[in-house]
């Protein structure tokens, strides 16, 4: 897969962030309502990257800076937003080669930790974040009151000196 960072309105990347609210509306009933500015995902308050197979995007996810208020966010935080791989393109090890990628662009920035809010009817997702590293943290944002919604993290290490 090629990794590519591409604007949040990209043709590319707006194609897939449609299929994964649809995935959202599929699983939950509803899109992600989540509040989100394009320009959260530029450079330098963040990142947005798309997955290339053979010139077709199949993945995608990114991150926005966060610097506070605490409690739902500290200093440093950097949260992940729209991580999605296309129905065809799953099962092949993308979704964690984009959430490694989106970990290390966000380390590379300053970032401390990622931060994230999934749902409880995305076991796969769960799955993938628990299985890199991501705990419980308390419920933040539009959903920290819906008994299906799951917050995790995962903090970096100190940086190391070369």
């Amino acid at each position: 897969m090629d990794i590519r960072v591409l604007a949040f309105d990209h043709p590319d990347s707006v194609k897939l962030i449609d299929l994964v609210q649809q995935e959202y509306v599929t699983r939950y009933g509803d899109p992600d309502v989540t509040p989100v500015d394009p320009a959260e995902f530029a450079a330098p308050h963040g990142i947005f990257l798309v997955g290339y197979l053979d010139g077709v995007p199949v993945a995608c996810g990114g991150w926005r800076a966060h610097d506070g208020p605490a409690p739902e966010f500290r200093r440093g935080d950097a949260e992940l937003k729209r991580m999605f791989v296309t129905l065809p393109a799953r099962g092949k090890g993308f979704a964690r080669a984009m959430l490694a990628e989106l970990e290390r662009t966000a380390r590379e920035a300053g970032r401390r930790r990622c931060v994230l809010e999934t749902g409880t009817r995305q076991p796969e997702a769960i799955a993938l974040y628990r299985s890199s590293g991501y705990t419980g943290i308390p419920k933040f944002g539009v959903y920290r009151n819906d008994a299906e919604s799951l917050c995790l993290a995962k903090e970096f290490g100190a940086a190391r000196q070369g």
